[in-house]
Formats: C-alpha cells, structure tokens, sequence
C-alpha cells in the first residue's frame, strides 16, 4: 500500500520526563489505526507531531506529496461569532453543498438537533464540539486524525461516525488515525492498533479485540510482576470472546488461541451469588417506580413508567440527549418527586450516584488523598476479600506514591477515579453511575469494570459507551417518547429502533435548513444509507444467517461427540466427519464474515 505518512526516530523531552523516544510508526492507503494508552502516555502528542501541529526534539516526520490532513484534537475551538452554518459550509449557497451527499450525511448524523442559523457562543461545550466535527468531516481529506471524537456524541451518534468513517474511503485508499477510550468504536472502525506506553508505540493487528489478546500473550511471557494485570485482561478477552459475532469474527482474530487460553475462565460475574449478597443487604423491596409521570413547564418528559428495581439488578439505560435519563435517575435517587404515580422505597435503600460533576471533591483541593480516604472506612470488602483504602487505591491504578499527593494535583482520571472509590466506600447499596467514562484510558476502564463484577448491590448505568453498558449490566432500557423500554437485544435493539425513528420523521429533519432543497433531503438514503426495502431484506438476510450458524455450531458439536466415540480404526467414518468439520468452519467463517457486512450496513 503507499504510503501516506510516516515519523522515524521520533523523540520528545519535556523537562520532567522523556514522552518519546526513538519512536518510527507509518500511516498507509487503507490503514484504520486506534491508538490506546493510559492517560498522560502521550497519545495526543503523537496525533500533534503526525499532523506537523508540534515538532520533534529529534527524528522527522514526512508526508507524500500533496497528501491533505484533516485533524480535530481535544482543544480545537471555532470562532464564537459564526453561525451553525457558516462554521460548516461556510459561505457557500446552499444548493452547492446541499447536492453534496456527503456533507448532507454529516450534518444529519452530527448536527440534525441543532438550529442551523445559531450562532456557536450560544451553543453548549458539546454543540460546539460537534459543529466542529462536521467541519472537519465535510472536507475531503487523505488522512484523517481525531482525538477523542466520540465525546458528546450519544449512543447512535457514535454509531453514525463509525459506519461514516467506515464508508468514508474504499478499502485501500484514505487513512484514518484515532485516540479513544470507546472500546466499541475501536472495534467498529480499527484494523491496526497502537499502544502508547513507555515513550514508545507497539503495533498489534487488528482491533480492541484482537489487541486484548495478543495482550494477554505478552504478559503471560513478562515476568511475575504482571500476574495481576494479566488475570486483568485474561478476563477482559473471556467477555470478548463470549459477546456477539462482531467481536470474535474477524478473520486476523486468532479464536482459536483465544478459545484455548480463555477455555477455564469463569464469567466475569457470579450472578446467583452477588444476587443473594444483595438481598441480604437489601431485603426484597428496592425502589418501585408505579406509572409515574413527570412534567416541567407543560412538555411531559415521563408518562406511565411502571419499573420494579430487583436486589442485584444490573441495568444499563440508553437513550438520547434530553430524553429524561436523568429525570428517571433523580426519580430513583429521591431527588425528584413525580407530578403523577407514586415511588415505594425499601426500608434498607441507601443510593449514592456517581455524577459526571466531581461534587464528592469540592472543597478537598487542598487535602492528601490518604487524608481524604482514611476518614471514611478502614476497610472494603470485595467478593471475599477484605481491602485496605489503600489497596483499593492501588487496584484504580494509584501507586502509593500518589497516596500524599493532595487532590487538586491530580489528573482529571484520577479525579474520576477518586470520586468512584469515595462513593463505594460510603456503603451503597444502590450505585448510580452517570456517564462514568469520562476522562478514562481503556485499561483503567477493564480495572473499574472489574471491581463492579464483584460488587454486590443494584446497579444503574447511564452511559454512551455501548462497550461499558455491555460489560457490566445484564439487561438494558431506553427512554425514548417518555416512556422505558426494555431492550431484549441490548444496545443493537437500540440502535435500530432509533434508526426507524429517524425512517419516520426523515424528511423532516432541518427543514428550515433546506429551504432550496427540501426535495433532494427527503430523497435522501435513511440513517442507515438503506430503503425501507432494502433494510427489511438485510435484516431478513442477518437472521437467516444467524440461525444457520446457530445450527452449524450444534451440528459441529454433534460430530466431535461422533468422533469421540467412533471407532477409530474406522478411518472412512472419520475422513468423512473430518471433511464434514472442515466444509462447516468454512461455511461458518463466511457466514460470519456477511453477518459482519449485513450489520456496517444496518448501522
């Protein structure tokens, strides 16, 4: 593939501390890379120096000629005074751009919600974040960079951006380079990843999945130190490889060795014990939310929600910006009395919610964080073991050093992470977490998922990352139209309801934006560049080939417990039943492969 761009013998030094060191990394036509580290490694340092925004101490950087970067970091900021429009489009008339489909789908994906002749100083911090995505993204670019673009985005929004950035060029052409927390996101649009650690950047195929595993496959060989970190994401890859097709499909995903070293892993969670260590804390009365209504101002946010919270639930709430999550949350909390229904609480509920503010740290700048944490509990109990303040600190990546440091010195992740270990500490047994992945690296996010697979009480989660809610809660709902849906399918039931909602009103959507145009936006493709036809076969198609793997799998099954028992002098049986196991991983890896292709296409 040729080459796009590229750094050799990169080196960067602040004055306490060497970020780089002799790093040489390549960007190609058709690389998709994802570039995961702890906070502070230098992630967004390496997509500055790419993008000739810093400059090297040593080594250079080099582009082909007349190579276009596009690239959107963390503090990128436009100019207050423009409008929606003019920091998008600019001054173009609106039958030049409107004819673009390309930059129709973006601002339907990005910007549908938000009045097109507003002017940005108006917005709020995640309006204008996603303004300035559309920006970069209405422009033609070889290579793209993007540092953390799915904050402020909802669920589908995240997915719009993925199957965008996976359309956005063919598959040999273009570059994408990418710093997320998102696991999800890295999965759906990487196919090479990059860890930044230790002032140098590891190449590993493939996407968060595959990286897990060839993870775990160099900590087993690393030296005693690692043990724990290892179990980490040994346990990280057993979920990986229990989830959807999507995960384990791959063709450069190793399933076999991931089968192999995950063969004894239990499942992240003993969900019939933490449920009785729940009921034991709780009793059997939670909080029952009984048709409850609420209104402000005459809009109606909540109608006729009856939902019975059981001990040890574990429940995940999805829904889009201003749809009333925080509402049901403050409902359940007692924050907020209804304006119709009633709230039964049980004798025992104490909740605590971990909110996106850091209101359990105000006033504590000045304090060292073992100052803070010993005045709370001597000791926490997880899963069977008794742990020090201390020890849990080291568990949410602390070093002891870091225990005298005083609070307003520490990193916004670590302030997050505090903030969680305060909350636990205070003995819920009802755990709200609102958006709980701010400011977190991926690995911090496998650590904090660890520690509330063995925590035993009912958990809420509200978050935009599908990856999180997946992982730690075992069903999931959706506010959506004032009312709580629950969602059999998880986060892809989600997705795809609020994909029918977008079919419904298309057409619709920025009509006072499309006033020279209104015929070609309501000719326009739906969210998922589908007809209402085509996404109907396509859905068809995914379910006959989910059934057919389904069968397959149990029909392989039937044929080993064959050869188990055969006899084995019998060499005609078996050549048959071996050739049978061959056509059925073949016919299995191709189903899996469309599986893959029908979903990009569904969104």
């Amino acid at each position: 593939m040729a080459h796009l761009l590229g750094a050799e013998r990169l080196r960067l030094e602040y004055p306490t501390r060497v970020v780089f060191d002799g790093v040489t990394v390549g960007v190609s036509e058709g690389d998709r890379i994802g570039v995961v580290g702890r906070n502070g490694d230098g992630k967004s340092t390496l997509l500055s120096l790419l993008a000739g925004r810093l400059e090297p101490d040593d080594g250079r950087v080099t582009s082909r000629r007349g190579v276009s970067i596009g690239m959107l970091d963390q503090g990128d900021v436009l100019d207050p005074s423009l409008t929606v429009s003019a920091a998008i489009v600019g001054d173009r008339a609106d039958h030049e751009w409107a004819s673009d489909s390309r930059i129709r789908d973006v601002i339907a994906g990005l910007v549908s919600d938000i009045a097109w002749d507003a002017q940005l100083s108006t917005l709020s911090g995640g309006q204008q974040r996603r303004v300035a995505l559309a920006a970069l993204l209405v422009g033609d670019w070889d290579v793209v960079m993007l540092d953390e673009p799915t904050n402020h985005l909802d669920v589908e929004g995240i997915a719009w951006l993925a199957k965008h950035l996976s359309a956005r060029w063919g598959s040999s052409s273009g570059g994408l380079v990418v710093v997320t927390h998102d696991r999800w996101f890295l999965d759906a649009v990487s196919t090479t990843t990059w860890e930044v650690h230790d002032g140098v950047v590891e190449v590993f195929e493939g996407g968060y999945a595959a990286y897990i595993l060839q993870r775990v496959e160099r900590d087993r060989m690393a030296s005693a130190s690692e043990a724990r970190r290892q179990n980490l994401m040994r346990k990280e890859l057993a979920w990986l490889r229990r989830g959807a097709p999507a995960r384990t499909s791959k063709p450069k995903f190793r399933i076999d060795a991931a089968t192999e070293l995950i063969a004894d892993e239990p499942p992240p969670r003993n969900t019939i014990a933490l449920s009785r260590l729940a009921t034991a804390r709780l009793g059997k009365d939670v909080v029952d939310l009984e048709d409850i209504g609420v209104a402000f101002d005459g809009r109606q946010i909540l109608d006729g929600i009856t939902w019975r919270l059981a001990p040890g639930e574990r429940t995940g709430i999805l829904g889009a910006n201003g749809a009333g999550k925080s509402t049901l949350l403050s409902l359940v909390a007692g924050s907020l009395q209804p304006t119709t229904g009633k709230v039964k609480r049980g004798k025992t509920v104490n909740v605590a919610t971990l909110s996106q503010r850091l209101e359990e740290l105000e006033g504590l700048e000045h304090e060292r964080v073992r100052d803070v944490v010993g005045r709370l509990r001597t000791a926490y109990t997880v899963g069977d073991k008794d742990l020090s303040p201390g020890q849990l600190l080291e568990r949410l990546g602390f070093s002891s050093a870091q225990l005298s440091t005083a609070i307003g010195e520490l990193s916004g992740g670590q302030r997050r992470r505090l903030q969680l270990l305060l909350v636990l500490l205070s003995e819920p047994n009802v755990l709200i977490l609102d958006e709980p992945t701010n400011d977190m690296d991926t690995d911090m996010l496998a650590a904090i998922e660890d520690l509330l697979d063995e925590w035993p009480g009912t958990l809420i989660v509200v978050s935009h990352d599908r990856y999180l809610v997946e992982r730690v809660t075992d069903q999931q709902y959706a506010v959506m139209g004032g009312k709580l849906r629950h969602l059999p399918n998880g986060v892809d039931e989600y997705v795809r309801l609020r994909a029918l909602e977008d079919d419904a009103r298309s057409g619709s959507l920025h009509e006072s934006s499309f006033q020279a145009s209104n015929a070609t936006s309501a000719a326009a493709p739906t969210a998922s560049g589908l007809s209402g036809s085509e996404r109907r076969t396509a859905e068809k198609e995914l379910s006959a080939a989910e059934r057919r793997i389904v069968k397959l799998e149990k029909e392989k099954e039937s044929l080993h417990l064959q050869l188990a028992e055969a006899d084995q002098s019998d060499y005609a049986k078996l050549g048959a039943a071996q050739s049978r196991l061959e056509e059925i991983a073949d016919e299995v890896d191709t189903l899996e492969l469309r599986w893959l292709e029908l979903q990009e296409q569904l969104g």
